[in-house]
């Protein structure tokens, strides 16, 4: 199992800013952060963060997800996934943790498994 990095320690290997757009497949190790515009399909076992600005149009499957922005699609999560305060999600989720704070508006299922099981059946 991946170890992922915590955006709390300000460690990101890579950056889209506030003022980029990009459209495609996104792939990574580590910790990056969107606080621009995205649309396609991000694959990562480390942690992906979605900035306060952000829109990201996307099929998801990362190890943890950080939303305080905008999200739109379903999101596949081995870890985590935790929505901030403001944040907007619309899509399915699967996670083994989720936290939803006050002010999150989260438009979707969402379905939890232990991460045993969540890496024995993905779907």
């Amino acid at each position: 199992m991946a170890t992922t990095t915590s955006p709390r320690d300000g460690q990101l290997d890579a950056l889209l800013g506030k003022d980029s757009e990009f459209e495609g497949k996104l792939t990574f190790e580590g910790t990056v952060r969107i606080d621009g515009r995205f649309r396609g399909e991000i694959f990562s076992e480390g942690t992906l963060i979605v900035g306060e600005k952000a829109y990201v149009e996307a099929e998801i499957e990362v190890g943890t997800l950080w939303v305080h922005g905008e999200v739109k699609g379903n999101v596949t999560a081995g870890q985590a996934v935790e929505l901030r305060a403001g944040s907007h999600l619309t899509g399915n989720l699967h996670t083994p943790e989720l936290v939803i704070e006050r002010g999150v508006i989260f438009e979707g299922a969402c379905r939890m498994q232990d991460r045993t099981q969540l890496e024995a059946d993905p779907g």
